[in-house]
């Protein structure tokens, strides 16, 4: 059975737990990272010497990277559903993985950490509001790709959305100011019905 070392608030991590809720994998999961810590331990760092999370095991095959993971899982698992068959429509996606990973991840992130995992006394709200502006840079971007379309390479979900959608609840549940952008907006509703996205990725944010 698929193992998932990971700790289930780590938005790396909800991408391969929905990624695998999407296409019934089974899977266990052990607590990695964040306050359980262990990333620094040699066993862990045999598998991942990044020492960050997620790694899973696939019976003896070990894997690190996010993005990379949901892309061997889809690509095993997925054929004609998250791993479209034409490469075409599956190349339309899997840009959007890469521009989570390159656009969308700098931009978001310092904000997150500041408003939730910074102590109030502590925070830089002048990188905080930084991050608020350049996050609504990139999400007009795909607020734009999605007006004409119900998920980033079409009708149907794929690899490609589970990156950047991951981080669409984040974005909806952060206590900011936040313009309309309306094609995102249904966007997250199509998400928030799907039962691996509402189980592992719309948490509270901690």
């Amino acid at each position: 059975m698929l193992k998932i070392y990971g700790r289930n608030t780590s938005v790396n991590v909800m991408k391969v737990l929905w990624a695998c809720v999407e296409m019934n994998i089974p899977f266990t999961r052990e607590d990695i990272g964040g306050s359980f810590g262990k990333t620094r331990e040699a066993w862990y760092l045999a598998m991942n010497p990044n020492a960050r999370v997620p790694t899973i095991d696939d019976d003896g095959f070990t894997l690190w990277e996010s993005n990379t993971i949901v892309r061997y899982l889809a690509a095993k698992h997925g054929r004609g559903t998250l791993w479209p068959e034409d490469p075409k429509t599956r190349a339309d996606g899997e840009r959007w993985m890469d521009w989570q990973l390159s656009v969308l991840a700098p931009a978001m992130t310092p904000v997150f950490w500041q408003l939730i995992r910074t102590p109030a006394d502590k925070r830089d709200m002048a990188a905080a509001e930084a991050s608020r502006k350049a996050s609504i840079e990139a999400l007009t971007m795909l607020d734009a790709r999605l007006a004409d379309r119900d998920f980033v390479a079409g009708k149907t979900l794929t690899a490609g959305d589970i990156p950047p959608a991951s981080m669409v609840h984040r974005w909806y549940a952060l206590p900011i100011e936040r313009p309309k952008m309306p094609h995102l907006e249904k966007y997250y509703a199509r998400l928030s019905e799907r039962p691996g996205y509402k189980t592992h990725c719309m948490l509270p944010l901690s």
